[in-house]
């Protein structure tokens, strides 16, 4: 007896629907390419529970006879291509006829279609991939296709399913992709009966400002350029508005939302020095190529592609995007410079709401060899014999040498040898330094190391993650003992959640509050923050409440986090000065002597290191000394 049989067509197309319909994004992506491929010029998505109740997609498109409606269900079954050699020369979106079949082999599925030549539409109904009723039904031109209780009868496949704010998300952001991949189609989403958002008009900047806020489009660089090979046109984000959401980028080809890692390095190497450290740029870009050099039949999910001459298009992409960037000047105008001016905060009542560790009942403080090392440094140099090269008064002048040696001067490229030289030069009218004011120096190198003189060598400090590191540990300690840390703001600020925002907002409230924030409900789905974290700089209450739940929302669906630990690792991440942000020395020392009062100096919340030290005797191997 034969131990090889063929599967049923219905164990068949629940195993494929494992590829193609990984979660209720994916049904969304699936129905919303059949919608377009049927020319519809208006769409309207709406779900129920993040798409596991209910996803309906409404199109008026060309519909289909009784014939093709059911054949759609069917496995294989397209009206794209006919043989292999139409993938060449593809022009739809879908085309490999799986997607139905697989959704109604998972699903309570049902299919409303009629063509505009028809009086009277046809209604198909399935349950778990059988068709269990067939009639007609009244109805506009186009077609309308109903998936409930999806996995109903997978239940491995729906006990996985992330979170209602997680799936929630992904829905979002494919049909944002769409909606700015075709602005000559009008969209409409409702999320639990609630209307989203409805878009008319085919300006895609506007399209932007419905998405990311008012201002946005006002912070895009258009950017349009065409050869024989390949044509690229679209938007590229300022650095200055740049986050760290790598969901915040779109690359279309031939108008197909693609994941292509070649395009996303390209552009991040474009960007190069403009972004800081983790940050990624927004790109909306769409590209056209002759479709005989894509391949887009890599994976089911039909994400992927695959360029026939990937080096060839890289080398035209990348300099287009580069050249875009070097010519758009990034200066910031007066007025807003003059502003920041007029409103600045003293520079060390800055330093101290940046970086400083208010004390906490009952912590713990640490001190160590190299605390000590680092204070005691300026007390363990050795006196330079006066007509030695740093006393060679022919070569610089005394007032800068003491403009280096005693102001905490910031290293950079560029900088001449003599320039650096000067940092290590005493005061002349000293044999050694006054034991009474040691002068600890510290140097900040590209405005994101700060580099310190101890007394066995050197230490090299990411001023990023050092002040994680203490944000955190004052974060976890405000929460836990119900600190007292909030500031009120003089102009409350308002905030408009999305739906899975609001819902992870309302996960963590409590803790935001005990954590300082002082916010009011304002309508639903709304909030007035009155007041903030002592460490949250001002103007930028509302970009960090959202920037938090995002990072909280991230970390939520990779990590197994506590919640308190979470929210406390979200605020420090999006509150810590940033790599490329220049300090003054009173803010790097105070940074630095917070960090040594911190329980783990040693690394940040996430693991990476903060601290590299370089000893004498390293450095004397280095030179050849030993």
């Amino acid at each position: 007896m034969a131990r090889i049989a063929r599967l049923p067509d219905i164990v068949a197309n629940k195993i494929s629907a494992g590829e193609v319909v990984q979660r209720p994004a994916s049904v969304v992506k699936e129905l919303l390419e059949n919608s377009i491929d049927a020319g519809a010029d208006k769409i309207t998505v709406s779900i129920k529970d993040a798409g596991k109740e209910l996803i309906r997609i409404v199109d008026n498109g060309a519909g289909m006879l009784r014939e093709d409606a059911l054949m759609s269900v069917e496995r294989f079954a397209t009206s794209k291509i006919t043989g292999v050699d139409d993938l060449d020369s593809l022009q739809s979106l879908g085309f490999r006829g799986e997607a139905l079949a697989s959704i109604s082999s998972v699903s309570h599925f049902e299919l409303k279609t009629r063509t505009e030549q028809e009086a009277l539409g046809l209604k198909l109904r399935y349950e778990g991939g059988m068709l269990v009723e067939e009639s007609g039904v009244q109805g506009e031109k186009g077609t309308t296709i109903s998936v409930r209780n999806l996995f109903y009868n997978v239940p491995a496949r729906r006990k996985f399913l992330k979170s209602n704010a997680t799936e929630y998300q992904h829905i979002f952001e494919i049909v944002k992709s769409f909606a700015l991949a075709y602005p000559d189609i009008e969209w409409r989403m409702y999320n639990d009966d609630e209307e989203l958002f409805h878009l008319k008009s085919p300006d895609i900047l506007e399209r932007l400002n419905v998405f990311y806020g008012n201002d946005f489009a006002a912070s895009m660089i258009e950017l349009s350029e065409e050869n024989d090979y390949l044509s690229i046109r679209g938007f590229l984000g300022k650095p200055v508005m740049q986050k760290r959401r790598k969901l915040d980028q779109y690359f279309f080809i031939n108008r197909r939302i693609v994941q292509n890692r070649m395009l996303s390095q390209a552009v991040l190497q474009a960007y190069g020095d403009l972004l800081v450290e983790r940050q990624t740029p927004f790109v909306l870009l769409f590209l056209g190529i002759d479709p005989s050099r894509v391949d887009v039949n890599v994976h089911p999910a039909k994400l992927e592609i695959r360029f026939d001459d990937e080096r060839s298009v890289r080398n035209m992409f990348y300099p287009i995007v580069k050249r875009t960037l070097q010519l758009y000047d990034f200066s910031p105008d007066l007025t807003s410079t003059e502003r920041d001016e007029f409103h600045s905060v003293p520079p060390l009542e800055a330093a101290f709401r940046k970086l400083a560790f208010q004390d906490i009942p009952n912590r713990t403080q640490f001190t160590g060899d190299l605390y000590s090392d680092y204070r005691s440094g300026a007390f363990h140099e050795q006196p330079k014999p006066r007509g030695s090269i740093l006393h060679q008064e022919d070569m610089f002048s005394p007032k800068s040498a003491d403009a280096y040696a005693h102001s905490g001067s910031e290293l950079r490229e560029g900088d001449d040898v003599l320039s650096i030289l000067q940092l290590s030069r005493f005061n002349e009218d000293e044999a050694v330094p006054n034991p009474k004011e040691p002068e600890t120096k510290i140097w900040q190198l590209h405005n994101k190391y700060l580099i310190c003189q101890i007394k066995t060598g050197l230490m090299i400090i990411d001023q990023h993650v050092a002040h994680e590191r203490v944000l955190y540990e004052r974060a976890v300690d405000v929460i836990n003992h119900n600190v007292p840390n909030s500031q009120q703001l003089l102009f409350p600020q308002k905030v408009e959640f999305r739906p899975w925002e609001y819902e992870v907002f309302e996960e963590i409230r409590e803790d935001l509050n005990r954590l300082g924030f002082n916010l009011r409900m304002f309508g639903k789905q709304t909030v007035m923050i009155e007041g903030v974290p002592q460490d949250v700089k001002p103007g930028t209450e509302v970009t960090i409440l959202q920037d938090m739940i995002a990072e909280y929302q991230d970390n939520a669906s990779r990590l197994k986090l506590d919640k308190r630990d979470n929210l406390a690792k979200s605020y420090s991440c999006r509150n810590a000065i940033m790599a490329g942000q220049k300090l003054t020395l009173e803010e790097m020392r105070t940074l630095i002597d917070n960090l040594f009062a911190t329980r783990e100096p040693y690394s940040c919340p996430h693991g990476r290191p903060v601290i590299i030290k370089l000893s004498l005797d390293q450095l004397d191997r280095m030179f050849g000394r030993r």
